[in-house]
């Protein structure tokens, strides 16, 4: 007995020790390694951002960056799963350390993308290489949501079939809308010595316009806005040292367009607050999940943009999410942004589908934000859309009327407009401009680490509102002047003394740029126009026939009214200016002139005289010192490629 018991004993011993054996191999096998490398579409050879990268079998995983760039730690022999809204997805065994994918966008995209950059489609989409890709979407698409409707089948057609089926299939067609402007003219300060706007520091317009070069092609002309690229660059100004939140500074030169012209900049700096000192935030996240949505640079960037504001969130900052597409819903309640996961988790469930119900949630979102208001900090919607609301409230006017009857709740508005081929720039330019808010255009990661995290509180704390500028020119000095860009802002000159009139907001550390430019006394021109002589008015004169003028050398005065962000009555501050003609201007000053020559040409500016894509890069080059992150740089390499189109 004791044998067999030693023999049984020894038996289950050996057995054990094999398997151990067994699992020390198989552990030695799989082996944990880093793979690293870089995702980018395989047709233009770009970095996909935001790209999901997990391992088969598991939802958790890791997300490219901005430039493409991804790492994630898996067991060798793991298999990597790449899927990007719009592209085909790619399994690809993880058997060494650098795995670069090019990823192939699915048809409907790469159409999209062709329409939008005017390209014949024909000659690209009647191949029987589209012919493949475009049934593969059919397919992925009807295995993956086999409640979505799908046209038709295709069987693979020949290099000579038609793609008018092809197209039928439901490809995005370029339906983006841009408000339409009429320029600013010259005005005789004889006649009009008052010019008066509402301040703006939007941005919107600079980042659309480089998506739009950087596709290839020129931007628009009415979506280029001058104000919106001049105040994309942040400028060195004189900052308040007093009680007004804002400070005022002025410089005059020739003017580089029109050298028989003087060129006035008007510089507003807000006051710096210090991130650590910025009071608690009360954010709602408002987030177009609609169909529209769908697609690289729209809903994937969305959640990846938010990530990064959400990862500066301080433990006393809150976050709601509501999102709409047919309808609307709150899908995170006020949350602790020290809760970092719970909110990153939040977004990841975040998908696209359905019509889009934006003024719901609108409605939905502003309640949430009074629901949890917080009357020392900054209560403010986070609008995260590419505005193409075709449910309930939509129209323009109906969204502008939503928007100002919000406005007095002391709810701050950020609109993030997100996507191509669909955008609708004019709706967002509404709501921006209504409310109390402000509004950028996020084509990529680090455009979304620009607005959100370096310049978080400009962007999204304001240290005043309802601000406005009004102008008194001196006709001693000054024939005429034109104001460059800001015809969506302009104002009655009644309106600047007027307290229920709305203006715009100044965040932390914001600059307002804003250029004039003036004809001197006794310079020809014909920018103004010409009326008959007033039949029953003269202007009085002296016995030497001249205009009765106050003598003062003065050229300008500039005049600021602002209201504190919760207070209701404004208070005045204003700076007299005297062109003293030395041309010893600041870099700061050049650069932003070279960028609103750009917005001139672009626009093709009635007044752009002779102005040059040349002379932009060669004024833009001398004033490269205040240049940290390299976004003058980047203006420059703009400049030299629109020339080139």
């Amino acid at each position: 007995m004791k044998t067999t018991a030693i023999m049984k004993t020894t038996a289950i011993s050996a057995v054990m020790l094999l398997l151990l054996l067994l699992l020390a191999a198989t552990g030695a096998n799989a082996r944990t390694i880093t793979v690293k490398g870089k995702v980018t579409d395989a047709d233009s050879k770009k970095a996909i951002a935001a790209c999901k990268v997990s391992v088969a079998g598991n939802r958790l995983g890791t997300t490219a960056d901005g430039n493409g760039v991804y790492s994630i730690s898996v067991s060798e022999g793991d298999t990597l799963v790449f899927a990007c809204e719009g592209y085909f997805t790619e399994k690809i065994a993880a058997n060494r350390k650098t795995i670069d994918v090019a990823l192939m966008p699915e048809a409907e995209v790469l159409i999209a993308r062709l329409r939008l950059q005017n390209e014949t489609l024909d000659e690209t989409l009647n191949t029987p290489e589209m012919a493949d890709r475009t049934e593969r979407t059919m397919e992925m698409r009807m295995e993956s949501d086999e409640s979505r409707p799908v046209a038709l089948k295709l069987s693979r057609p020949a290099a000579s079939r038609s793609v008018g089926s092809i197209i039928a299939y439901g490809a995005r067609a370029n339906t983006e809308e841009y408000g339409a402007k009429k320029e600013n003219r010259f005005r005789f300060a004889s006649e009009e010595p008052l010019s008066t706007f509402s301040i703006d520091v939007d941005a919107a317009s600079y980042a659309n316009v480089r998506r739009f070069v950087n596709e290839g092609q020129m931007p628009p002309k009415n979506a280029v806005r001058a104000e919106e690229m001049i105040n994309y660059f942040s400028y060195d100004y004189a900052a308040p040292d007093g009680k007004d939140p804002v400070r005022i500074s002025a410089e005059t030169d020739e003017c580089p367009w029109n050298r028989r012209h003087r060129l006035v900049r008007v510089g507003l700096k807000a006051r710096e607050i210090p991130s650590a000192k910025l009071p608690p935030s009360n954010f709602v996240f408002l987030i177009d999940v609609s169909g529209s949505m769908s697609g690289p640079g729209r809903l994937g960037l969305v959640k990846s943009s938010l990530k990064l504001l959400t990862n500066n969130l301080r433990e006393a900052d809150r976050v709601a999410i509501v999102v709409y597409a047919g309808s609307a819903g709150e899908v995170l309640p006020s949350t602790s942004g020290g809760d970092k996961q719970k909110i990153r988790e939040a977004l990841d469930k975040l998908e696209a589908g359905g019509s889009t119900a934006g003024g719901a949630g609108i409605a939905l979102a502003y309640r949430t934000a009074r629901q949890n208001f917080m009357k020392e900090g900054n209560n403010r919607v986070i609008l995260c859309t590419d505005g193409d609301f075709n449910v309930g409230i939509s129209s323009v006017a109906e969204l502008e009327s939503l928007i100002e009857s919000e406005r007095r709740s002391g709810v701050f508005l950020t609109v993030l407009g997100y996507g191509m081929g669909n955008y609708k720039d004019s709706r967002m330019q509404a709501l921006a401009e209504k409310g109390n808010g402000n509004h950028a255009y996020i084509d990529n990661l680090q455009e979304a680490n620009k607005v959100l995290v370096s310049e978080f509180g400009g962007t999204m704390h304001a240290v005043a509102k309802d601000v406005k500028l009004q102008i008194e020119f001196n006709p001693e000095h000054v024939q005429a002047y034109r104001l460059v860009g800001y015809e969506s802002r302009l104002l009655n000159n009644e309106d600047f003394n007027d307290d229920t009139k709305d203006a715009g907001e100044m965040g932390a550390g914001h600059c307002v740029t804003a250029f004039y430019e003036i004809v001197p006394p006794g310079v020809e021109f014909a920018g103004a126009g010409k009326v008959d002589p007033l039949k029953y008015q003269k202007p009085k004169k002296e016995s030497t026939g001249k205009p009765q003028y106050s003598g003062s050398k003065e050229m300008l005065t500039i005049k600021l009214r602002y209201k504190q962000p919760d207070g209701n009555a404004s208070e005045k501050t204003e700076l007299p200016v005297i062109d003293e003609k030395t041309n010893a201007v600041s870099s700061d000053f050049r650069f932003a002139a070279a960028v609103a020559m750009l917005a001139q040409l672009l626009s093709d500016s009635e007044f752009k005289a002779d102005a040059t894509y040349d002379k932009v890069i060669d004024l833009a080059k001398t004033a490269l010192n205040n240049d940290e992150r390299g976004y003058r740089r980047e203006f420059v390499r703009l400049a030299e490629t629109v020339g080139q189109l």
